[in-house]
């Protein structure tokens, strides 16, 4: 069976038979400065974009599909500090981003600890350009 990729980050895929979200959130910020005017109330000017933020929220039942060992490999490629392209299932190519945060919670637990299900949420923050 053809494993059909959702999005990918650099080496690391999201797949229905891996790690796959349920939830994509993407939140753009854009600067505006406060002007002050004499006798009139301040303006605000346009300084440009702002921080560009994607959260990929999920669910992996490692005994199904995936493995318990998805987020360190999500941990250890987010510590090598390089920014990545990132690409979604449709084609699209998002530029470079980074990942600045994941958090997973582990729940139903087997006697030895290991978990039967792991809800994550991954965010990735655009990088930016290098060149004006």
């Amino acid at each position: 069976m053809s494993d059909l990729v959702m999005m990918a980050r650099g080496a690391f895929r999201f797949a229905m038979s891996r790690t796959d979200y349920q939830t994509s959130r993407r939140a753009a910020a854009y600067r505006w400065e406060s002007v002050d005017r004499a006798g009139r109330a301040p303006a605000l000017q346009f300084a440009g974009p702002g921080t560009e933020t994607i959260t990929l929220s999920g669910t992996i039942y490692p005994s199904f599909a995936g493995s318990f060992r998805q987020m360190e490999l999500m941990r250890a490629q987010a510590g090598l500090g390089v920014p990545m392209m990132l690409t979604d299932g449709m084609g699209f190519v998002w530029r470079k981003w980074a990942i600045t945060e994941v958090n997973e919670t582990r729940t139903l637990l087997f006697a030895d600890g290991a978990p039967r299900k792991i809800d994550f949420d991954v965010t990735l923050t655009a990088y930016g350009e290098d060149r004006a």
